[in-house]
């Protein structure tokens, strides 16, 4: 992939469910190696919205990272597919780990993790139910359905179809009928989950041709969105670095910097951009070279 580093693709199984993953590793880096375990937010997968630019700049500076598909995503097994669930995406991230910790070039007493959007609050939760975990960081974590974006831009038009799409999936799953999908990015004015201006465009840029990712999701989402659980972070002892976005229209910044303010190490990280704004461009090269700085600081090399 590189002459810095290596990209090779793992297997591992999630509740009897066979996952895939991407383990990039420095080029003749000697010993064990501290490793970062990362997964994408909303629908995402690990070839999509920016986690190879993160994950081989990770590897290019020395650390493994392990990159998987949750259940029903991407390269994974499971059905049916593009349907999210909290819970199962969050045993996805254990089951990940523990595989990752298995590894003969991995340190398994230096894992980290790396959760962005829907999975930047993952990752708070699994870290607080895994105290071997060294340093996480959560990227424009959402991380309670009812603490959203400063500002809703879905007009009650798209609000309402939003709300009967979901009701529509919800009674396909309980029938058993395959899932009804719905679009999870678009241009202002259209049909689609996320709507904000730069959604769309900036999907399109970091979205190769042979991405697994798909631009449809099961609504049925809306719910079983995560709700925060009070005390979560006040658990988290290792370091946590949060990453947000001021003008966050998809989770709630000023929330995410109250958490980071209940996590004993939490350190805290603001950019003056929208959701989307940290997985391109200039932004993105800060955001990766913060985040470096945090790696370096509590990981082994």
């Amino acid at each position: 992939m590189n002459n810095g580093m290596t990209k090779s693709k793992l297997f591992f199984e999630s509740a009897g469910v066979k996952c895939a993953a991407d383990l990039y590793l420095p080029a003749g880096a000697p010993g064990k190696l501290s490793c970062i375990v990362m997964a994408h937010g909303f629908s995402g997968t690990k070839d999509s919205i920016g986690i190879p630019v993160f994950a081989g700049q990770f590897a290019l500076n020395g650390f493994a990272v392990f990159a998987f598909d949750y259940r029903n995503f991407g390269e994974s097994g499971g059905e049916p597919r593009q349907v999210i669930h909290i819970r199962k995406q969050r045993e996805d991230y254990h089951a990940a780990i523990a595989f990752a910790r298995s590894l003969d070039m991995i340190n398994p007493d230096q894992i980290a993790l790396w959760g962005s959007s829907l999975s930047g609050g993952h990752v708070i939760d699994v870290a607080a139910k895994d105290p071997k975990i060294v340093a996480v960081i959560a990227q424009v974590p959402f991380i309670d359905a009812f603490k959203g974006g400063s500002n809703e831009k879905a007009s009650a038009k798209v609000q309402i179809r939003l709300l009967l799409a979901a009701l529509r999936d919800t009674i396909h799953g309980l029938v058993g009928l395959p899932p009804h999908l719905i679009p999870v990015v678009g241009n202002p004015g259209e049909f689609a989950a996320m709507t904000e201006p730069d959604a769309k465009p900036v999907v399109d840029a970091t979205v190769g041709e042979d991405s697994k990712w798909r631009n449809e999701f099961a609504p049925r989402i809306a719910f079983g969105m995560p709700r925060y659980r009070e005390g979560t972070a006040e658990r988290i002892n290792m370091p946590i670095l949060f990453c947000v976005a001021e003008h966050d229209l998809q989770a709630s910044a000023g929330f995410a910097m109250a958490i980071a303010r209940k996590a004993p190490k939490g350190e805290l990280r603001k950019y003056s951009v929208g959701h989307f704004g940290l997985y391109t461009g200039e932004m993105r090269n800060q955001v990766i070279s913060d985040q470096l700085e945090f790696l370096r600081k509590y990981l082994k090399k």
